[in-house]
């Protein structure tokens, strides 16, 4: 899964959660394979920060479930 299917995902799991138009940048975790960071800048409804894993054979639902699970916590 490369940045901009991170980025699809989380953009379409955001709109589910209220974040109509979200301004995010995405970035693979430095060293660490599989693991993006999600910045959600402006954000005043929930955290800041989410961080996700998925790699090789992961599925889009996977990445969906972690962004709304974090996000709702």
């Amino acid at each position: 899964m490369d940045r901009q299917d991170v980025e699809r995902i989380a953009r379409a799991a955001l709109r589910e959660l209220g974040l109509p138009k979200p301004e995010l940048t995405i970035e693979q975790v430095a060293g660490q394979p599989g693991q993006w960071r999600i910045d959600i800048h402006g954000n005043r409804q929930g955290p800041g920060t989410l961080k996700i894993k998925c790699g090789e054979g992961s599925t889009a639902q996977w990445v969906r479930t972690q962004i709304i699970d974090q996000y709702t916590a």
